[in-house]
């Protein structure tokens, strides 16, 4: 019995240890992306684009474990919010991978052209506080620190707004010189990636929530998100 509850909790420690592999990786390939945005880097949007499908691979090999053991060990409770709980973080993390795909492929889209600095100023303060977010959840997730991931959940409404504020500085700038309105437009789509990160790092936050209490928020998520850009897809 001993044998069989060392195992069990191997298992465990295994798939919350995958998790944060993701997690490293997805941070790996957002911080990558700025990058290569910011300095038009298409070598290295290639890179990111390849890197993604290991970060897909890694999420089909989390939800193979973890329904695995759901079928082997039964689990109730706690352990089973656990497992669930890595389930959903994964696909959140695989997500993070897609966007920052998004932005890679944009890169190359771009191409030779040049984006003037003072352009990517606030696509940069976006990403800087997207990837700030995504740190700071996945700590609460190791840590099982609800209290951290309440404060990613109301830090949200924060990045909202600053893409909100960026939609708008970024409109102004086309309507007033009409060469920057490409630019422009490939900027929008990668803010637009960026403030879907900092969502997904606030999915992983109600799920750290819930994987620790048993329940979910009863409030509804704080929005500030007022722009007009509804009608911008995931390009995935």
């Amino acid at each position: 019995m001993e044998h069989t509850v060392t195992a069990y909790e191997q298992e465990l420690r295994g798939l919350a240890g995958r998790i944060a592999e993701m997690g490293g990786l997805a941070e790996h390939l957002v911080a990558d992306a700025i990058v290569a945005l910011t300095r038009l880097d298409a070598s290295l949007a290639q890179r990111i684009i390849a890197d993604d499908l290991r970060l897909d691979a890694l999420q089909r090999e989390t939800e193979e474990r973890a329904i695995l053991i759901i079928a082997r060990r039964q689990p109730m409770a706690s352990d089973l919010r656990e497992i669930v709980a890595a389930l959903r973080i994964s696909n959140d993390l695989e997500r993070v991978g897609d966007l920052a795909k998004n932005i890679a492929k944009r890169v190359t889209a771009i191409n030779n052209a040049v984006i003037q600095k003072r352009l990517l100023v606030g696509v940069e303060h976006l990403a800087e506080i997207a990837l700030q977010q995504l740190k700071d959840v996945l700590d609460a997730y190791t840590n099982r620190d609800d209290n951290a991931a309440r404060v990613v959940r109301t830090r949200d409404e924060e990045i909202d707004a600053l893409y909100t504020s960026l939609f708008r500085e970024l409109l102004t700038y086309m309507m007033e010189d009409p060469r920057t309105i490409s630019q422009c437009a490939h900027l929008l789509f990668c803010a637009k990636n960026i403030e879907r990160i900092g969502d997904h790092a606030t999915n992983i936050a109600e799920t750290v929530h819930y994987s620790v209490t048993g329940t979910a928020f009863e409030d509804e998520r704080p929005k500030s998100d007022n722009s007009s850009l509804e009608s911008v897809e995931s390009e995935t």
